[in-house]
């Protein structure tokens, strides 16, 4: 990941945002990473996986709620599903 520092960015920035189209930009302030410049595409694709991974994590947490549980009605059963569903476990 190519670095900038905030003074670079500022006179740069043709630079930064071309090189920001290709791969994950850092700039530093201060020596210390302060924000990172990625493409819309990647951003785009960041959240479709994150999407996915949080679907994929209530899948299992379902998953391990119904083999913990004994037989129950669909309302209970339906209730812990949106409880779990809301991260209220």
């Amino acid at each position: 990941m190519q670095s900038y520092t905030l003074t670079q960015t500022r006179n740069q920035h043709g630079e930064v945002f071309d090189r920001a189209a290709v791969e994950p930009v850092l700039i530093t302030k201060q020596s210390r990473p302060s924000y990172v410049i990625i493409s819309s595409d990647t951003y785009q694709q960041l959240l479709a996986r994150l999407t996915e991974l949080e679907d994929m994590l209530l899948g299992q947490q379902a998953t391990a709620a119904v083999s913990r549980s004994a037989m129950v009605g669909s309302e209970t059963f339906v209730a812990t599903l949106t409880q779990l569903a809301n991260g209220e476990t």
